[in-house]
Parts: structure tokens; sequence; C-alpha cells
């Protein structure tokens, strides 16, 4: 597996149909398409959609799952990972999943999305990981962190409100994950 990987994070409420999995599942395609393998939670929602897309379109797909997750919600792993990385805990789980891709693209979701946006940002931040592009796909992300870069300068630095890289669509972000990873 030579490819690069882009890690994607994302709802795992999405269902087959709804507006948010065909978006992962167009993302996963054209990821796929340009080169990239695909990194995602494993199991449902925009995991599965991400790693359909991926697969159907000759892509490898790597699912990080783990066993805390299986032991309170009785989930396998989705039938498009290629290849599976089992850890033990949700932390592990989720530091893998930031260390593993070379960009981060975080799709609209719930809680466990927004801790994963926020853990990579601050990883990022610190210089705990190698920079590498956090890009948010969707309104929802402005709008949640828009509170923290209006307070650029008091509780973020400007340089880390520039880590963000917001995409309206996913041929955005898609966009500024080449150009980022090809010029590196």
């Amino acid at each position: 597996m030579n490819a690069p990987v882009v890690t994607v994070f994302g709802s795992s409420k999405a269902q087959p149909g709804d507006a948010a999995y065909e978006q992962a599942r167009l993302l996963g395609g054209k990821l796929a398409k340009a080169g990239f393998s695909v990194a995602t939670g494993g199991y449902i929602g925009t995991m599965e959609a991400v790693s359909k897309g991926t697969a159907l379109s000759g892509g490898h797909v790597i699912g990080v799952t783990c066993d805390q997750i299986e032991s309170w919600r009785p989930d396998e792993p989705n039938r498009w990972v290629q290849e599976e990385i089992r850890l033990p805990t949700l932390r592990e789980r989720v530091y893998r999943l930031i260390e593993i891709g070379q960009a981060l693209i975080a799709l609209p979701g719930g809680l466990g999305t927004l801790s994963e946006v926020a853990l990579a940002w601050s990883l990022l931040q610190t210089g705990e990981i190698d920079p590498k592009p956090l890009v948010l796909i969707g309104d929802l992300w402005q709008k949640t962190l828009q509170t923290f870069l209006d307070m650029a300068g008091n509780y973020v630095a400007p340089r880390d409100a520039g880590m963000l890289v917001f995409a309206d669509q996913v041929d955005a972000a898609i966009q500024y994950v080449e150009n980022h990873i090809h010029s590196t």
C-alpha cells in the first residue's frame, strides 16, 4: 500500500440514501480516483459510505476498529474494509486514525466527530503530530467553530485558527488535500 492515506471522520448515524451518506460515498470514490487510500473508523454511517465509495472506485480501505466500541454497540467492521487495524480502546483508535492519515477530512457529525476534530486540531497546534491538512466539509463546522475563531488572538492564536480548512463541497476538500500532499 503505497498510496497516501486520508483519514475521514464523520457520523455513524447516516443511512444509505441520506444526503450525508451519499456525500460520504462520493468523497470516498473521488479520493480513490485521486490515488488515495482511505482510513475510517470502520463501522456504519459515513464510515461505511466512505469505505464503499473508495472500494467501488478501486481504492484501498483501512478500518480502525476497537474492542471498546463493540462492547457497547455490537457492530462489526463494514464489508468494504479491506485492512482492519483493531485496537483495545476508543482512545487508541482515535489517535491511530489521526496518526495514520497524511491528511484529515471531517464530514458533518455529532459529538464523537467533534471530539476527533478537536483532538486533531490540538495535536497539530502543539506540534505533537507532523503538520497535515485538517479539512472540514460543510457549513456545520464553520458554524460550530465560529465562536472559537472569533476569539482568535484571545484564546485561539491566528496561526492555530489558520490550521483549519473549511470546504463547502467534496471537490474543494479533495483539491486542497491533493495540492498539499503533492507539494510536500
